[in-house]
């Protein structure tokens, strides 16, 4: 009786260790089963996007980028009075959207008839579009500004176009006072000259008359010398 009784006891002590083998091991399988998948999920390619930049109209740039498919287009306004910060236009799905955003952070969907020209119009034209309301106090401030420009190029050309007018009378008194020195100079060169011809008239009168006084005295003095003479 006690040999039946520690066999059944040994059976079942067995029975507990192959159930205990058993489990151990299908817990290992499972373990070996989720590190494998992690390992797949860790090892997954991930998708790439490619970017690219280049200028574009009215002081902008675009930004490209393209990823699982998905075309994003963004055009940043550098241009500090721009009325549009950025539009961004999405392609998915051979469809294009637009969004553009105005200098207040304002964001709007640009109607699907004006997505053409994102890319390439002027930002009044992008924001007008988008139905941007104009900042009236910018543009006054811009038009002050505008004609602030214009009174001082307007003052530099009329003190230019004096100076040019007070250098012309400078040149026109300097010509004016050679001409006249030149016709004193000539008026006093012709009086020294006719005075120099007048004293030298009246030098050779003076001359003629002594000569004259001369053959005279010579005359009346041989007269007399004949009359004294036997």
């Amino acid at each position: 009786m006690n040999h039946k009784f520690i066999a059944s006891l040994c059976m079942l002590a067995l029975g507990a260790l192959a159930a205990g083998c058993a489990a151990h091991e299908e817990s290992t399988a499972n373990a070996n089963a989720a590190n494998t998948n992690t390992a797949v999920t860790t090892t997954a390619p991930q998708s790439s996007a490619a970017q690219e930049t280049r200028s574009a109209p009215d002081n902008s740039e675009i930004t490209t980028t393209e990823e699982n498919g998905v075309k994003t287009e963004t055009r940043t306004f550098k241009d500090p009075n721009s009325r549009v910060r950025r539009v961004v236009v999405t392609t998915r799905d051979g469809k294009r959207t637009a969004k553009v955003y105005s200098d207040t952070g304002e964001e709007r969907e640009l109607p699907e008839n004006k997505i053409a020209d994102a890319l390439e119009a002027t930002s009044d034209k992008i924001a007008e579009g988008a139905g941007f309301v104009v900042d009236k106090t910018k543009d006054a401030a811009s038009a002050t500004k505008e004609g602030t420009e214009k009174v001082i190029e307007k003052g530099k050309e009329g003190t230019e176009a004096a100076v040019d007018k007070t250098k012309e009378a400078a040149s026109a008194t300097k010509e004016g006072a050679g001409k006249v020195i030149d016709k004193t100079g000539d008026t006093a060169k012709a009086v020294g000259e006719k005075t120099a011809e007048g004293a030298k008239k009246v030098g050779q009168g003076a001359k003629n008359v002594g000569e004259k006084a001369v053959e005279g005295t010579k005359k009346a003095g041989k007269a007399v010398k004949e009359a004294v003479t036997p």
